[in-house]
């Protein structure tokens, strides 16, 4: 794995949504009702998912004295099984619609880890983290979960190694080293197997900043 060169920032959460989404456009109009690769929920869901994370991430770094917990916006599920958000997007719009929900939830997590201050810490259940940290779940959550959309609407998706790296670094401190970064963050994240090395039936990322 390429050694991380530096700390992962808001700079790799526009590029990375920025690239997904650029993917994702060239999606077939009708395969957005596809299940999202081996997940329970549509591409649609899937999508609408990864907005609702990108904005919650944002949302936990706004309050001047942040929360013990999340901030408690209503979030439900549309039906047994699917995943439980606060932020959808207008089906009238379309998948272009959608992909525009995308972007602007990544702009919003982009904006507030450039404004943060260094030393903010946030909740996340994972641990109380920092706006390096914010930023660099909302990359891996863009980097997986455009993966489940690829292989749902049959799309091919690698995103860059060295993005990858940083963020494995970042979350992922037990993660193998030898290894290449995206095949690596697929198994890091219950996705794939490595060489000898089964995938995880649990896992987790480690939020807290290295340091305290």
């Amino acid at each position: 794995m390429p050694a991380p060169s530096a700390p992962v920032t808001a700079d790799d959460v526009d590029r990375a949504v920025r690239l997904a989404v650029d993917l994702l456009a060239a999606a077939p109009p009708g395969g957005w009702e596809r299940p999202a690769g081996a997940l329970e929920w549509t591409c649609w869901e899937t999508a609408e998912h990864l907005a609702d994370d990108l904005f919650a991430y944002a949302a936990q770094l706004g309050p001047r004295t942040p929360p013990e917990g999340e901030v408690p916006f209503a979030w439900e599920s549309r039906r047994p099984g699917g995943p439980a958000n606060t932020v959808r997007a207008d089906p009238a719009a379309g998948p272009r619609g959608l992909l525009l929900v995308v972007e602007a939830c990544g702009a919003l997590l982009a904006a507030m880890v450039r404004a943060a201050p260094p030393g903010a810490r946030a909740h996340h259940v994972f641990g109380r983290s920092d706006p390096e940290g914010f930023a660099a779940m909302g990359v891996v959550e863009t980097l997986v979960h455009t993966g489940d959309l690829a292989e749902g609407l049959g799309l091919r998706w690698e995103p860059p190694a060295e993005l990858c790296a940083r963020v494995l670094a970042r979350l992922f401190p037990d993660a193998p080293a030898d290894t290449p970064p995206w095949p690596t963050l697929l198994w890091a994240t219950g996705r794939a197997d490595l060489p000898g090395r089964p995938r995880p039936a649990r896992w987790r990322w480690y939020a807290e900043p290295r340091g305290g």
